[in-house]
């Protein structure tokens, strides 16, 4: 089984891209779905140059990409090595000083410019939930997360390295990251403090913070849900997308369900989908969305913002034309820059408040 490496970088799109080939009749067969014949659809001419040839690359690196069935040691060597090599990059762009440590008893990684926090930022402090499918990214995926907010926009940035599948099921990660929080909220006002996350980060940056409002702590002072949010996937973006980034046509989209990560978790369970309970939506802070018009997540992104809209919650949607999953891991693109400045205004608008 090979999927594009573009799909597999952010997450869990190798899965999505993959698994969406299996047969199926019963949407064919309903009365409202509609038969795509085969075309062949252009770059979007609204993407940058750049862009164009990340995508091409792309395109060609995909088909070294391994077996989704192959061992988890073997999966997660590769996509370290693919996030290694970012993190080299991004190093020579922002000068940064790493230190890995424990919080709570959690293996993480404090990201600080190498000039010191910003003024601006000596209160504040921003936690990153890393992707990777819930299986792999801990340590360099979130460091690519990471390094660009902290050089950037002068924060510290703490990367936690959260407990995944398949050795671990849900709510593992939401506990790490409540265990972190909970060190953090001796030193830091909790409207000081940022969660954030891309993909599977972005998921679990969701359900971190409905696990910490449940237990009736202060919520974050801002989040942001990258490529991926509050529900599960669905909608338009899962049949079209996974096409628009090299995978063949989708019949039966992926669930989170489907992870190793979510083995035994009910789709009614609101701390794994917060949609689930728009009441407890509700209570969500200020929430920063960011996802492209080729991210198969992109209509769950769409579907939360509109969800933390309607229950009254400040919530801002950001929409790259051309751009894929997670397509920021690369800092080469004048896209990533703007969704990097994107993410440092959000967060200096809103902590504090």
């Amino acid at each position: 089984m090979r999927i594009p490496l573009f799909l597999a970088l952010a997450a869990w799109a190798f899965i999505v891209s993959a698994a969406g080939v299996a047969p199926s009749t019963s949407t064919a067969r309903r009365a409202d779905a509609v038969q795509l014949s085969a075309s062949t659809v252009p770059y979007s001419s609204f993407a940058s140059a750049a862009s164009r040839k990340v995508f091409r690359r792309m395109l060609e690196q995909g088909r070294h990409a391994p077996p989704l069935d192959g061992p988890i040691q073997a999966n997660r060597a590769y996509y370290a090595k693919i996030n290694r090599v970012r993190v080299q990059v991004m190093r020579k762009r922002w000068a940064v000083h790493i230190e890995r440590t424990t919080l709570g008893g959690v293996p993480v990684q404090i990201v600080t410019p190498a000039a010191g926090i910003a003024r601006a930022q000596r209160d504040r402090v921003l936690v990153n939930l890393h992707g990777g499918a819930f299986l792999w990214g801990a340590r360099y995926g979130g460091l690519v997360e990471s390094i660009p907010l902290a050089g950037l926009g002068g924060y510290k940035v703490i990367s936690v390295d959260y407990r995944q599948g398949p050795e671990h099921v849900f709510p593992a990660a939401s506990e790490d990251v409540e265990a972190v929080y909970r060190v953090l909220l001796k030193r830091y006002k909790a409207a000081d403090i940022g969660l954030y996350g891309c993909s599977a980060g972005g998921i679990l940056t969701a359900e971190a913070t409905a696990r910490i409002l449940v237990h009736k702590l202060p919520a974050p002072g801002a989040i942001g849900t990258y490529c991926s949010s509050l529900t599960d996937l669905g909608g338009d973006s899962a049949y079209l997308a996974p096409m628009l980034t090299g995978g063949g046509p989708v019949t039966h989209p992926l669930k989170l369900l489907d992870l190793p990560y979510f083995r035994g978790v009910q789709a009614d369970d609101p701390l794994a989908f917060p949609a689930n309970d728009p009441k407890l939506v509700a209570r969500f802070p200020p929430t920063l969305l960011i996802t492209g018009t080729r991210d198969f997540t992109m209509s769950s992104m769409v579907y939360s913002a509109n969800l933390l809209e309607r229950e009254g919650v400040d919530a801002e949607l950001h929409v790259w034309n051309g751009m894929w999953h997670a397509f920021f891991s690369d800092p080469g693109m004048p896209e990533s820059q703007q969704a990097y400045a994107v993410m440092v205004r959000f967060f200096d608008r809103h902590l504090g408040h």
